[in-house]
């Protein structure tokens, strides 16, 4: 599709793999589009081959799709805001495009994860941020960007306590092969699009020693109960984890060998280290560091989470794979659903 001026123009920061896939995507949707990223030969590649040579090589980019170094300018340019950075690098992001936002545009992010450290979840860190009158939503759900960047089916969910905005947010991503939908629960989908994360490793670690497809179907519903769980404590909704930002990304994230936190979970398995694995792998995993985070959310509020307990104590070397399941398969019997959880 050509590019429409009078649609809203998007800026893209982040040239990884999801950040590339969705300027791809909302460029096609004809929208005016600028992928920013650091690397400046990758930009370069981006913006001379039409094509992101490291991340997702051999998908061509549409023509349209502009790539930059120059973060003010970028931001400066846009109507709306998509940050597709990393979780670590999310705060750092945010502070540098605050100063040349355009007033009136509202800034989205397709992050998961936590503010590493303190714990908070991204949109308390974009209000603080940006402050209170920048209309914020969430970007989630099950979608590999690869199959995004392919134009195969995807359907994710857009959350934002500012209707008008996740409509435009979805909007602009919406299109024949791609279906986005809005909610608004940003604390429920931010839960959702982080913890499927250290649960796909416990599902990788189990088909890494084979012990087959019932014990993955088991670990995948324990693993929505301790998330349901979890959520309810914090204030969340039930239904946005038994939607696309929960049940939808948990499913693909622990089945799919796209998935980076499976495939590190394969490798544990399988008996390699969490060095050797991550550094196959060559790409951020983000279930380390959000795996921590979660247990100490859980702690401060009293939840047992055993699969996330164990995942933490395996990443951080204190206990085998083996030892985590014979701990998890030695607990008590118990109810399936403790009262008033759905």
């Amino acid at each position: 599709m050509p590019v429409n001026s009078a649609k809203p123009s998007i800026a893209v920061l982040g040239s990884g793999s999801w950040g590339t896939a969705l300027a791809s995507l909302i460029a096609r949707n004809g929208h005016p589009t600028t992928i920013w990223g650091r690397d400046a030969a990758q930009v370069a590649a981006i913006a001379r081959t039409h094509e992101n040579p490291r991340y997702l090589p051999g998908i061509p980019l549409p023509e349209s799709l502009a790539a930059s170094t120059d973060l003010a300018a970028t931001v400066a340019g846009a109507d709306l805001v998509l940050a597709v950075t990393p979780s670590h690098a999310f705060t750092e992001t945010l502070h540098a495009l605050a100063p040349h936002r355009r007033a009136g545009a509202g800034v989205a992010w397709a992050t998961k994860g936590f503010e590493p450290g303190s714990g908070r979840f991204l949109h308390e860190v974009a209000a603080e941020a940006l402050g209170a009158d920048v209309p914020l939503a969430v970007v989630t759900g099950p979608s590999f960007a690869k199959e995004v960047a392919q134009g195969l089916p995807t359907a994710v969910t857009v959350h934002s306590d500012d209707e008008a905005f996740a409509q435009s947010v979805a909007g602009s991503l919406h299109g024949p092969t791609f279906r986005a939908y809005t909610g608004n629960d940003m604390l429920g989908a931010e839960l959702g699009g982080a913890m499927k994360n250290v649960l796909a490793v416990a599902t990788g670690v189990a088909d890494g020693m084979q012990l087959g497809l019932n014990a993955r179907a088991g670990l995948i519903t324990r693993g929505l109960n301790e998330m349901l769980r979890l959520n309810l404590a914090l204030g969340g909704k039930a239904e946005t984890l038994m939607g696309l930002a929960g049940l939808g990304d948990l499913v693909l994230t622990c089945t799919g060998d796209l998935s980076r936190n499976r495939r590190l979970g394969l490798a544990l398995g399988r008996g390699q280290s969490i060095a050797e694995a991550v550094a196959a792998i060559g790409q951020v995993v983000e279930s380390v560091q959000t795996a921590d985070e979660v247990m100490r959310l859980a702690e401060r509020h009293g939840i047992e989470l055993p699969i996330s307990a164990l995942v933490r104590e395996v990443l951080h070397g204190t206990i085998t794979p083996v030892e985590g399941l014979k701990m998890l398969l030695a607990r008590e019997q118990k109810p399936e659903f403790p009262e008033g959880l759905l």
